[in-house]
């Protein structure tokens, strides 16, 4: 199946400082960022949903030695968002900080605000809520 627009973006990132600033620096700049690690089929589940809405997400695949808690923890903790700012905005649950390799990733940042996981990004589609959301961060043009 051909898709109309390019593919999406795609970056690699580790945990290091820098990395985290150059993922936070992306997040601040694009409309709708995927975050997970490299080779993950949710990873790949979250961007087909995007692109199937109309979004082009930029896609950063973290190094298979990442820290994921520590990862979307420091994310989250930066300027770009708060925890109650999304929350309030999003509903979402906070991301387990738990040692489990898996437990934060995927985590899809809408208008630079963490939405949450997989399953926080399908439960606003089927409401109805992911159009609009991604329509006021200037996702989508229509």
């Amino acid at each position: 199946m051909q898709e109309a627009r390019g593919a999406a973006p795609r970056l690699m990132a580790a945990a290091s400082t820098d990395d985290v600033g150059d993922v936070r620096k992306t997040v601040e700049e694009k409309p709708v960022v995927v975050v997970g690690l490299r080779g993950c089929c949710m990873v790949h589940v979250a961007r087909r949903l995007l692109l199937g809405q109309g979004a082009n997400p930029a896609v950063l695949e973290v190094a298979d030695d990442a820290d994921p808690a520590a990862f979307v923890v420091a994310l989250r903790s930066s300027s770009v968002n708060s925890a109650k700012g999304v929350v309030d905005a999003y509903g979402a649950a906070p991301v387990a900080t738990t040692a489990s390799r898996h437990a934060a990733f995927p985590a899809v940042f809408i208008g630079g605000k963490l939405v949450g996981g997989l399953d926080r990004l399908m439960a606003m589609h089927i409401a109805g809520e992911l159009v609009p959301v991604l329509k006021q961060a200037g996702a989508l043009w229509l």
